[in-house]
Order: structure tokens, then C-alpha cells, then sequence
């Protein structure tokens, strides 16, 4: 089923794209490595590694090993409309319905035999320990031993090396697992690549936080974390290379991804998987854009090639997501302020403490910079708790109220 959906969506977008090659085409390449990535792990000619958030994709990539964090599965059965099957079967297995919908459509996929079995897994601490919880399960469900990156919350010279030393253990695992070597040029190669792929990022990135800005509520949508699954790849540049022309084309012609953009929004965490009309609701009856979305955002500096080690762990632990929730707040906030923000979504996604357990510390601290924040009571992954009535007349009250309050942060 999985393989299937992929490899019609690899060639639907592949045959758009050819149909107009000479344009940027950024929001459809990114959906086709997608596809394709779907494609390779469901496809059993690749050695595959289920993984936690922030596992080192590109270190991975370097050994040839396909891998991907679960919640992606999740997310990906969200948007087909299938994910309550899944959903359904987590909980009648016994886990329970208050849990992270990620988690649990992973962990009905994994019953049904919908997850591939991969050759490794290689779990983490951070950023939350539900996942690490549902990765302990499905390496009982498949019988494989799993590796566990255990993620330092401070960012001092003692962590990061502490970090560093277990992804060369992390290494002599895989190896022994599945007989793939590290090769120490490929590896430099693949940090080049995803140097090249930040540096690219960062502007993309910067050009979007222009007023009126190019982007809109789809064309950055989950683009921060899965983008972390292409570097070290080729594809990576390609994707932020193609967003980088298309954007600046934007600006330069005058366009803004939401025509005559009104009211300028930051989307906290993670997006609602599934088809709904919110954004395209926010759009067309208020002008309002998505501007930027909390996970899309470089928080870690160049790597060296010559002690990638070091590198990548210092870029694991400085994400906003590890830690107190004090670095997050200063995140968000920084965010809020250089894209000029008018408000704030939060969608508290049911299950997840790093969704709902920091909601008021985020909507105070945003407070403090004159930036009202709306929460949305709201499973991103769970299609069958969707109450759109209730959440469409909690967003037309928080845009009737934007509408009437100067912005702060353009005055």
C-alpha cells in the first residue's frame, strides 16, 4: 500500500515537473524527494534505520543506510486519510488514546505489518521521551537491538564531546549490524553537502521573512524537519536552491505568497497533517500568511569536515527543542520579532508535552512583546478528534481581534 502511494506520487510529481522544467518548482521537488525517500524505505532493496527527530541523517546517508525518523510514517498516513485504521489498531493493542497520535499510528502501523523492518534503530532522548518510548516498542515488535543517543540538555564542551564519542559508537553498531563501513571521505563529502544545503537554507529563510513575504501556508510546511532527512545528499541543495530562486523571483516581480498579505502569522510546532480548511481560511477571507513556522529555522553553525563528530553534536543539542524550555521561548520570540509577526497559532497537539505542556510559558512570553497567541485544541495526526466547527470559530475571533490591534512589531 505504502510503496504504492509513493511510486504514483514520485511520478505524478516527476511528470509535472518535466512539463516545465526551466521553473523553480521548489514546493513540488521538495514533495518528490519525499516521494522518493518514501519510496526507498518501503521498496526492501535499501538497508533501512528507524530513528529518533534528530538522528544524524546525513552521517547515516554516508553509510548508505536509508533511515528516517517513525513520526514521519505517522504524519505520511495522516495526509493519505488512512490513519485511523492505524490509530484505532495502536489502541485496541493497549496504548493508550491520550498518547502522542505520531506514536500511535506508528506503533497500529507496526501491528498491522505496514512498517518495514529495518536493519537498524538508532532511538534518541530528545526531543521527547514519548518517542522514545514508542521506538523501545516497535524494537520489540520487529526483535532488533536498538541504539540509544542519549542527548545532553546543556551545551557545554563536555556534552557536545560526550555526544560526539557515542555517534563513533553509534557507528561501530551499524557496522556490526550491517556489515556498511564508514568511509571517512564520503563522510566529509556528505558534511560539505549539508553545509552547502544550510548556507542555502539561511537564505531562504532570510527571504522569507520579507513584508509582504513569498511564502504561504503550504509552500514551508513541515520543510524544516524533513529537510533534515536530505542532508548530506545532493537533493538537499537542489530543494533550498529551487526555494531560494523561487522566492527571490517573488520579490524581485513584487508577489507575495498571499496576495495583498493583510496579517502575518507564526505557526507554532508542528502543522495539522491531514487535508483541512484552515489555512486556505486564514488566506482567503483574511489575507492572513503563515510567514514562518517554529520549526523552520538553522539554529546550528557550519560543520567542520575534518572533526564532523564535534560538529553534528553541537548541532543536535542547540536545537530549541533540547532542554529547558527557556531556549525554546527565546526562540520563538526571536522568530516573532524578525518576521514581524502579528499573531500566533499554537496547535496543542493532544499527547505531547512539548505541545501543550509549554503553553503558557509560550503565550506569556510572546505576550511580553505584544504578540497574542491563539491555542488550538487539536490531534495533528488524529482525523477522528478534528472538531473544525469549534477550531474555525476560534481562528475567526483571533483574526477579528488581530484586525483591530496595531502590530507591534511593524509600527
Amino acid at each position: 500500500m505504502m510503496l504504492q502511494y509513493f511510486e504514483r506520487l514520485a511520478s505524478r510529481l516527476d511528470g509535472k515537473i518535466k512539463m516545465d522544467p526551466d521553473k523553480p518548482n521548489a514546493r513540488r521537488k521538495f514533495a518528490l524527494e519525499i516521494a522518493k525517500l518514501g519510496t526507498r524505505l518501503y521498496s526492501g532493496e535499501h538497508r533501512v534505520a528507524w530513528c529518533g527527530v534528530p538522528a544524524p541523517f546525513d552521517m547515516l546517508s554516508a553509510m548508505n543506510i536509508t533511515s528516517c525518523f517513525v513520526e514521519f510514517v505517522g504524519a505520511m498516513l495522516a495526509s493519505t486519510g488512512t490513519v485511523a485504521t492505524f490509530m484505532e489498531e495502536s489502541e485496541h493493542g493497549g496504548f493508550g488514546a491520550d498518547t502522542c497520535g505520531y506514536h500511535r499510528a506508528v506503533i497500529g502501523a507496526a501491528m498491522k505489518g505496514l512498517m518495514p523492518v529495518p536493519d537498524v534503530m538508532v532511538a534518541t532522548t530528545s526531543p521527547c521521551t514519548g518517542g522514545l518510548a514508542a521506538m523501545e516498542n516497535l524494537a520489540r515488535m520487529f526483535d532488533k537491538e536498538m541504539f540509544v543517543l542519549d542527548v545532553p540538555h546543556s551545551d557545554t564542551p563536555a556534552s557536545v564531546q560526550y555526544l560526539a564519542n557515542q555517534y563513533k559508537d553509534m557507528f561501530r553498531f551499524i557496522s556490526s549490524r550491517t556489515g556498511e563501513t564508514l568511509d571517512e571521505d564520503k563522510l566529509r563529502e556528505a558534511i560539505v553537502k549539508s553545509n552547502r544545503a544550510r548556507e542555502l537554507m539561511v537564505e531562504v529563510f532570510r527571504l522569507a521573512q520579507n513584508v509582504p513575504s513569498p511564502a504561504n501556508g503550504q509552500s514551508l510546511a513541515n520543510f524544516g524537519i524533513v529537510m533534515a532527512l536530505f542532508l548530506g545528499t545532493d537533493a538537499a541543495i537542489e530543494i533550498a536552491q529551487a526555494y531560494k530562486d523561487e522566492f527571490e523571483e517573488m520579490i524581485q516581480n513584487g508577489e507575495s505568497g498571499v496576495p495583498e498579505e493583510q496579517v502575518r502569522l507564526l505557526w507554532l510546532q508542528n502543522r495539522i497533517q491531514f487535508k483541512n480548511p484552515l489555512i486556505r481560511m486564514l488566506e482567503q477571507e483574511y489575507k492572513a500568511a503563515v510567514v514562518i513556522d517554529e520549526l523552520n529555522d538553522i539554529t546550528w553553525d557550519p560543520i567542520d569536515p575534518a572533526d564532523p563528530f564535534t560538529g553534528i553534536a553541537k548541532r543536535t543539542i542547540t536545537i530549541p527543542f533540547n532542554g529547558e524550555v527557556n531556549r525554546r521561548l527565546n526562540h520563538v520570540r526571536h522568530l516573532a520579532t524578525v518576521y514581524k509577526v502579528d499573531g500566533t497559532v499554537n496547535p496543542c497537539h493532544w499527547g505531547c508535552r512539548q505541545g501543550t505542556g509549554a503553553r503558557g510559558l509560550l503565550q506569556a512570553g510572546l505576550k511580553e512583546l505584544g504578540i497574542p497567541v491563539v491555542n488550538l485544541e487539536v490531534d495533528c495526526v488524529d482525523t477522528r478528534n478534528f472538531a473544525e466547527g469549534q477550531l474555525k470559530t476560534r481562528l475567526e475571533a483571533f483574526m477579528e481581534m488581530l484586525r483591530t490591534k496595531p502590530s507591534p512589531q511593524r509600527a
